[in-house]
């Protein structure tokens, strides 16, 4: 777990503002136990493992095949009961479990047709297995509405029969009665009703004491009596009595079914977290793709390396009302552990520095994030915050008191694995007092290595850069011409705080935008204007840059056709040497048929003769032919004036020197002992034990001459 501080910090950095989204995505209570839960973990397998969950999931969410995981319902009550001996499930409860294992059945199918696709979401459901039982258990007792089916026992099928038949005797009794009676003038105008879960007639109440039967009320008027009829009393008992029998059976094959079903409890209760952590990673890879989010690459040191970076709710708000954003580059390493970020107000620096606290939060929550793929976060193990107005008034602190309280806590624990913020490092104090505090204490977090980000409008502090070691500046772009900010951070070189454009945007007078030039310290104004003119030659450069990506890619293009013309130029070329070897191949051969016949006639002149010097003479001119000799003596004589051999091992790149007629190419490529030499303009396929690497040699200087 990274420690926070303050308290509030993932709250400060809104943090909780994710989560409230991650809910909103969430279809199960117990996705949502897991959203409540979420903790920022420092061991990088485990972010890992999270991430790569999210990342397969929000693949499978971009196809057409999804995950069959539609159980929605929170059994956890049930799940409860399941495991308490004697405790009995109603129907509609039972069908809960059916529809619970069903569901894991599918999942489990599901990634069954999809093997090997997601192997770190399949690694989730390798333990699990599908209880058919549960299934018979159930389907055998409880129908598709949540009821017990007639043949759930022999007795529970006897009483219904009997009770349908006696229902409809009672049915024909009672419209007998109802009959009879309309016919005798005794009924009201609603002529029937039910009380006390008995049918009964309604009769003006004059009549109540001729119609025989049980009298069970009367209208709050007292102008209606209710009476059971005679002919329908033991019927009703009948009915009443089948009822209650009914119930008792019912009861009886729920208690047997609960406990047959209590012996799958553990396996039940793993598919209900199961479903519930796929909606969970479900719902962050809903939000992925809300966001644009990715997984970055990961690193088990601290630092990070953010490329085309987002603040999430940034990009969500201004993509509801169309509005562009401008991504952050960002990079912390153990060279520049601490970005000093200055600039105009209201230009940046604070969403800057939020962006980066929350996206790492985020990745060590298993959150995608809003990067470029390339992007690379490390771990690390302390997150501190100092950002926006901490004055307590509880403990009389000011706001300077409480900086420094902040501040105290930085030095006393901050180290090689902290991540800071510091939001106007030094503000509410006297700017020269203030500023030297600041220096100190920058200064002090250099020395433990933490890293962080600061945001100021000292200039002591933005001159660190090149006097103490780890720390880095930084710059919100400001397009004066226009006198409004870029939002865009520019590293390795401190911003301008640009008061005075501010001040002249805000249409303060001139007079007193003059007066307050005059009464600026010189050095202060001088290194601040200095600032300003390098930050605005920045925002031209920028714009030549972008021009100039024009024109790469363009010359991309062009790059791209031209290639494409040089393979078919290549094709020609490989064909017509290909061509040439054979021709070359065509005329060895030829000699060693000729050489080989020759040399049939020198063995025999060699046993006939007895002048065996003109028989050695005449082999020579065979096997060397005397111009060849000569030949090869006069590129030996040429080779040995204008090279040397330098003794190395041949290599590709290397000019070489045939051992046996001193030719010499160009090594092109190595394949075991065999090689590719380049002699002029064709490449010939060689024997490499008969070539030596040579070099050219100097020619002498004048005065050696």
């Amino acid at each position: 777990m990274i420690q926070l501080y303050p308290s509030h910090a993932a709250d400060a950095l809104e943090f909780n503002k994710i989560l409230k989204l991650l809910a909103q995505k969430c279809r199960t209570d117990a996705a949502l136990e897991r959203v409540e839960a979420i903790r920022f973990h420092t061991r990088l397998d485990y972010i890992e493992k999270e991430l790569l969950q999210t990342s397969e999931y929000k693949t499978i969410l971009s196809g057409p095949d999804q995950v069959p995981n539609d159980f929605t319902r929170n059994v956890q009550k049930e799940l409860k009961l399941l495991g308490v001996q004697g405790a009995v499930l109603s129907g509609e409860q039972l069908l809960a479990m059916l529809r619970l294992a069903l569901n894991m059945r599918d999942i489990l199918l599901w990634f069954k047709k999809h093997n090997e696709l997601f192997p770190t979401l399949r690694a989730l459901i390798t333990h699990i297995n599908y209880e058919k039982e549960i299934a018979v258990i159930i389907s055998s007792v409880i129908d598709e509405t949540g009821n017990v089916r007639d043949t759930a026992s022999k007795e529970l099928m006897q009483i219904r029969t009997d009770l349908s038949g006696t229902r409809q005797h009672l049915r024909k009794t009672f419209e007998a009665a109802l009959r009879k009676l309309n016919k005798q003038g005794y009924l009201a105008d609603i002529s029937e009703g039910f009380l006390n879960g008995r049918r009964v007639v309604a009769v003006m109440a004059e009549y109540k004491r001729i119609v025989k039967g049980i009298l069970h009320g009367e209208s709050d008027t007292q102008k209606t009596a209710f009476i059971e009829p005679e002919e329908t009393i033991e019927l009703n008992n009948e009915v009443y009595s089948l009822e209650r029998a009914e119930a008792r059976e019912i009861q009886r094959i729920l208690a047997q079914t609960t406990a047959a079903l209590s012996v799958y409890h553990p396996q039940l209760d793993t598919y209900y977290h199961i479903c519930g952590l796929f909606d969970f990673i479900r719902a962050k890879a809903s939000l992925a793709i809300d966001i644009n989010a990715v997984m970055p690459r990961l690193s088990p040191h601290p630092g990070l390396h953010l490329i085309k970076a987002y603040h999430p709710l940034l990009l969500l708000h201004n993509k509801e009302h169309n509005k562009p954003i401008v991504p952050l580059n960002i990079e912390l390493d153990k060279q520049r552990r601490i970005l000093i970020i200055s600039g105009p107000n209201a230009g940046g620096k604070t969403v800057s520095m939020k962006t980066v606290g929350l996206l790492q939060l985020m990745c060590q929550a298993g959150l995608l994030i809003p990067v470029d793929k390339n992007s690379e976060l490390g771990v690390f193990k302390q997150l501190m915050i100092h950002i926006g107005d901490t004055q307590s008034i509880e403990h009389e602190l000011s706001t300077y008191s409480a900086h420094l309280r902040d501040m105290k806590y930085f030095l006393d624990f901050a180290n090689g694995k902290t991540l800071f913020f510091i939001d106007e490092l030094g503000s509410g104090s006297d700017p020269n007092l203030g500023g030297a505090f600041a220096e100190a204490i920058v200064e002090e977090l250099a020395h433990k290595h933490a890293y962080g980000i600061i945001t100021t409008h000292y200039l002591n502090l933005k001159v660190m850069a090149g006097k103490v070691g780890g720390i880095i500046n930084g710059a919100m772009a400001f397009d004066e011409a226009r006198l409004e900010p870029l939002y865009q951070l520019t590293t390795g070189k401190p911003g301008s705080s640009y008061t005075f454009a501010i001040a002249q945007r805000s249409g303060l007078s001139p007079k007193i935008i003059e007066r307050a030039r005059e009464l600026t310290q010189r050095e202060h104004f001088k290194l601040d204007k200095m600032l300003h003119r390098t930050e605005q030659q920045s925002v031209r450069l920028g714009d030549k840059e972008k021009e100039l990506d024009k024109l790469i890619r363009e010359n991309q293009k062009l790059k791209k056709n031209y290639e494409e013309l040089t393979d078919k130029e290549k094709l020609k070329q490989q064909q017509a040497t290909l061509k040439l070897q054979n021709q070359i191949k065509k005329e060895e051969l030829d000699y060693l048929r000729d050489t080989e016949r020759r040399f049939k006639q020198i063995i025999q002149d060699w046993k006939k003769t007895e002048n065996k010097q003109e028989v050695i003479q005449a082999a020579e001119q065979v096997l060397f032919r005397g111009k060849q000799v000569q030949s090869n003596a006069a590129a030996a004589k040429k080779a040995d004036k204008n090279y040397e051999p330098t003794g190395s091992k041949p290599q590709v790149g290397d000019m070489v020197r045939n051992t046996m007629n001193h030719q010499v190419g160009t090594l092109t490529e190595l394949r075991d002992k065999r090689a590719i030499v380049k002699i002029g303009n064709l490449p010939f396929n060689v024997n490499i034990e008969e070539w030596v690497t040579v070099r050219k040699k100097a020619k002498p200087t004048q005065q050696q001459k």
